[in-house]
């Protein structure tokens, strides 16, 4: 008798633990504070700036793709910063001052960023110069195998 109480009163509270459950796992999409744009050309600005600067936390997302507190929070500064008057420039030069060279998902090309834009090159032009060198290397070997078989060489063997 007391496994049918039990099973009622499962069932009874199924639905409200499911609506308490559901209740639980949106409130965090409501926590989201979104961006209130004046027009639609600071929209647009803003949602490229967004894309040209890097999320810091994600490292491999723009501010536009990610989701993380700091990314919105940075949203919001470049929104601060454009609505003081900066201009797309002045917004990447003061992110970089305050963040460094990392903030921007295409770094400029200065001397610290060499490696990261000319490195894949070097490394490219190493590659294909040992393959070149063991492709001529192999070459020279078939080629002084090939010269030790010919028939000059099979006939001044038999003579001796």
């Amino acid at each position: 008798m007391t496994d049918n109480n039990t099973t009622f009163a499962s069932r009874r509270l199924m639905p409200w633990l499911a609506a308490l459950l559901l209740c639980v796992f949106t409130l965090p999409a409501l926590a989201v504070d979104p961006l209130i744009f004046s027009d639609d050309h600071e929209a647009t600005r803003h949602q490229g700036l967004s894309e040209e600067l890097r999320c810091l936390v994600c490292q491999n997302q723009s501010l536009a793709d990610s989701d993380a507190p700091l990314a919105q929070d940075l949203r919001r500064e470049v929104l601060d910063l454009m609505r003081q008057g900066m201009n797309d420039q002045e917004v990447k030069d003061y992110l970089v001052n305050r963040y460094s060279d990392f903030v921007l998902y295409r770094p400029r090309v200065t001397s610290a960023t060499y490696l990261l834009w000319f490195g894949p090159i070097v490394l490219v032009l190493i590659a294909l110069w040992v393959l070149f060198k063991a492709i001529r290397r192999q070459q020279q070997l078939l080629d002084e195998e090939s010269s030790d078989t010919s028939p000059q060489g099979d006939a001044a063997q038999e003579q001796t």
